[in-house]
């Protein structure tokens, strides 16, 4: 997950159980490891609005509202609930970076 999210341009991360990643200082995904106890390896990443539900309503075995974040719409994935799809992590990522980085390097992400 590190290699996809550090491919997005200024992307900085930190952590080492609960990493971060951002761009100019705001955060727009994290790996989560055991998250406030929930037993789950994660990526959490800033959803749009509305993608949090539609998300854990189509596919709840997967998708769920982590701790502390989901409140504010972010949701994450559960990287141990069957096999990982890496092209809809990158999208996922890809999304969540859109919304949070500056136009000109959002638009750096053509394809993605």
């Amino acid at each position: 997950m590190t290699e996809l999210a550090e491919a997005l341009p200024e992307v900085q991360s930190k952590g080492e159980q609960h990493v971060a990643y951002s761009v100019r200082g705001k955060n727009f995904a994290y790996f989560l490891d055991d998250h406030h106890g929930d037993g789950k390896i994660a990526i959490a990443c800033k959803a749009a609005p509305g993608a949090q539900a539609e998300l854990i309503e189509r596919e709840g075995e997967r998708f769920y509202a982590p701790a502390y974040l989901g409140s504010r719409g972010w949701v994450a994935l559960d990287l141990e609930a069957g096999k990982v799809d890496w092209t809809e992590v990158r999208t996922m990522l890809a999304d969540a970076y859109r919304l949070l980085a500056p136009k000109k390097l959002s638009a750096q992400l053509a394809g993605q």
